[in-house]
């Protein structure tokens, strides 16, 4: 898979998927390169049988959030609150950072 602009910590939003999750925004949990997936907070929620492994472990059925594919979502710009693409900027230093690529904002992520 190619090198993904998500990091765990990003605020997203999802543009693809059905209506339950379409347009909604969340915190990214966990990012797979490997697999071109990401793990966002309290979407794509998905039900699992569980077996307690130990005792107080809760079982039954329950909710957790499931991967999906890093091309359905796009980071949310801090600054402008809009899903944004995410262009890179170099300083002369060499640190090198993420930047919003709508026109008048420019922010730093």
């Amino acid at each position: 898979m190619s090198k993904m602009n998500i990091k765990t910590g990003d605020t997203v939003v999802i543009l693809t998927g059905n209506d339950q999750n379409r347009g909604k925004q969340g915190k990214v949990l966990a990012v797979s390169p490997k697999e071109g997936k990401v793990i966002v907070e309290g979407l794509n929620m998905v039900k699992k049988h569980v077996k307690p492994r130990k005792a107080g472990d809760p079982s039954g059925i329950v909710e957790a959030e499931s991967a999906i594919y890093a091309c359905k979502v796009q980071v949310v710009c801090p600054k402008c609150k809009k899903p944004t693409r995410i262009g890179h900027k170099i300083y002369e230093d060499g640190t090198k950072v993420r930047v919003c690529k709508h026109k008048d904002c420019g922010e730093e992520f």
